[in-house]
């Protein structure tokens, strides 16, 4: 019995493509789309201990606080923050949060798949995870760094966009920035 060169290679190539489309899936159920939300500036600071106690995050793991300014007054949350016109809270808003660590977590308030300045998301009471109010898409923001838990999100591998928080320094206590 004589085999062809087409017939011994016929297992080797099924094996190769099927071991291609399992790397394939594997290193797509990884990757996430955190860069859907157009560049706007982020520059957030709490000056001192005592600022970062009456405006920042309350209580320590599983916490949260939100943070929209438009320079000139127009939009001002909270509104007794003291918002400087150096401050910049991204595109849609600062979702600050206290991961499971109690580590300081900043994301922009904007949903990924909707990408629009005005649709915000929100943490239900009580939840550990934020929610898209036109999407419904929800983020882990406690736990997994802002990637998607359900919804069109999830679908489409979109996650929030991340800043960094830096702690410390000589004149600042935290300052929340690109």
């Amino acid at each position: 019995m004589q085999l062809s060169l087409s017939s011994m290679l016929r297992p080797v190539v099924c094996r190769l493509a099927a071991l291609l489309c399992v790397a394939g899936l594997a290193v797509s159920c990884l990757s996430v789309d955190d860069d859907r939300i157009p560049y706007s500036e982020v520059y957030l600071t709490f000056h001192t201990v005592g600022d970062w106690n009456i405006h920042g995050i309350k209580g320590d793991a599983a916490a949260c606080a939100i943070y929209v300014y438009q320079p000139g007054g127009r939009l001002r949350i909270p509104a007794s923050f003291p918002y400087t016109d150096l401050d910049r809270t991204g595109f849609g808003g600062l979702l600050l949060v206290n991961d499971v660590l109690g580590n300081t977590l900043a994301y922009d308030l904007a949903c990924p798949v909707e990408a629009r300045r005005d649709v915000r998301l929100t943490v239900p009471t009580g939840e550990l995870y934020a929610e898209c109010p036109e999407c419904k898409s929800r983020y882990e923001i406690y736990t997994n760094y802002g990637y998607p838990k359900s919804g069109p999100a999830a679908t489409r591998g979109y996650a929030l966009r991340r800043y960094s928080v830096i702690s410390g320094g000589a004149l600042d206590y935290k300052v929340v920035t690109r």
